[in-house]
């Protein structure tokens, strides 16, 4: 008998007992449709987060101020105001893993445009910052080296800020107030939603950094005329990320005469180490869900070789006659394998279709992303098949060793 007759054969079979093998089936079903919506949910939510990294900028460090103390108290993260424009020219000039730095000062301000007002982040920053933090500008012109030069009232503003202040008209060319200060609007960002810390950075506005200072921002009486709040720095090249984050440590502390065994004044932060941070996180978290699915697997193969063996049993007489007229042991073996792979892979298909419903139902439910793989499909059906193999050969070699005789006289 070919193989194509055993598959008839055996769906035949499975088409007798058709309510037995939808049950039978059911803990495959359960397993694949688990995996396909677990691994649906964990990539869209991996995705989500490797975009928020990315719209950060690639191979970024960000060097914070540390906290300050006054009269014995922390006053919180950013307080001390140790950086300054001289650190982050020196780190720009003086590292060769470095290829650009940006200073930036910041802070909350009101605009106002017309009738409308809004209350936005405003950062005041050198042109290498739109290169940094690789930020395109959509509509108009980035501010240059010589609007920084000469303070000159220009600002570039994000989406969420054209959006709420410019309504239905182009901000290009526009004056607004930043601080009752007119402002001339020459470009746009591209938006880049939130990030990783849930933060909208559309809702802000660049403006030269001379100009923040003198115009804007001011200084706190705590701070050095020159200092800054945050220094964004570019890495040449992922590789070499390690060396740009140890190198900057090394120059601040020089620059900043700290002494060995002393604290530093500063804190930098590599966002590759917070990226592969979540990924591990996302990693483990993948393969507790991968076990879960795998016990549903495990339950779904043991059942099917408990229905196969009832199965072998009952049909004894049958597999006697067979064998009377001619079949073989390997096609015995063959029929009852092909039953177990076909209930399996049926199960895998059923499965794979329960999942993408799940991980739809999730993402329209609860609003997470998902991504669905379709290798993910594919291995899925194929490992549901691997399980009709695995708990289907015991009870298949198990008919196929049957004595002839001993089978036609079974009742």
């Amino acid at each position: 008998m070919n193989l194509l007759a055993t598959i008839a054969v055996a769906l035949r079979a499975l088409r007798v007992n058709a309510l037995r093998s939808g049950l039978t089936m059911l803990g495959i079903v359960i397993g694949v449709g688990a995996v396909i919506a677990m691994v649906a949910v964990g990539a869209g939510a991996q995705d989500r987060v490797n975009q928020q990294i990315e719209s950060l900028g690639a191979n970024l460090l960000i060097v914070f101020n540390s906290s300050g103390r006054q009269v014995g108290a922390r006053l919180g993260a950013g307080s001390r105001l140790s950086l300054t424009l001289e650190d982050a020219r020196a780190l720009q000039t003086e590292i060769d893993a470095v290829a650009f730095s940006a200073p930036t000062v910041r802070g909350s301000t009101q605009l106002i445009y017309g009738n409308l007002n809004w209350s936005t982040n405003t950062q005041g920053t050198t042109p290498e910052y739109f290169t940094v933090r690789e930020w395109d500008v959509v509509e108009g012109r980035m501010f240059s080296t010589d609007d920084v030069r000469r303070s000159t009232k220009v600002a570039v503003i994000g989406k969420t800020v054209a959006d709420n202040l410019f309504v239905d008209q182009t901000p290009i060319g526009e004056t607004m107030r930043i601080k009752k200060v007119p402002f001339e609007v020459i470009g746009v960002l591209a938006p880049k939603g939130q990030n990783s810390f849930g933060q909208d950075q559309d809702d802000v506005v660049l403006i030269p950094i001379t100009t923040a200072r003198t115009r804007v921002l001011g200084t706190s009486a705590r701070s050095r005329p020159d200092s800054v709040n945050v220094i964004s720095v570019k890495a040449v090249s992922a590789a070499r990320m390690k060396e740009a984050e140890e190198a900057v440590n090394e120059l601040l502390r020089q620059r900043h005469r700290i002494g060995p065994g002393e604290e530093d004044d500063f804190t930098v932060r590599n966002l590759s180490e917070i990226t592969d941070a979540r990924a591990e996180s996302q990693r483990i978290l993948t393969l507790l869900l991968a076990a879960v699915a795998s016990i549903a697997l495990l339950v779904g193969g043991i059942g099917i070789m408990n229905i196969m063996l009832v199965s072998v049993t009952e049909r004894t007489r049958e597999i006697g006659l067979r064998m009377a007229v001619g079949a073989r042991r390997r096609d015995i073996l063959v029929q009852f394998l092909v039953e177990a792979v076909t209930l399996c892979l049926i199960g895998g298909i059923v499965g794979v279709i329960v999942g993408l419903g799940g991980a739809a139902l999730v993402a329209n439910l609860a609003g997470w992303p998902v991504l669905i793989e379709p290798l993910a499909l594919v291995i899925a059906v194929a490992f549901s098949g691997a399980v009709g193999v695995f708990f289907g050969y015991y009870p298949a070699r198990k008919a196929a060793r049957l004595d002839p005789i001993d089978a036609l006289r079974y009742e």
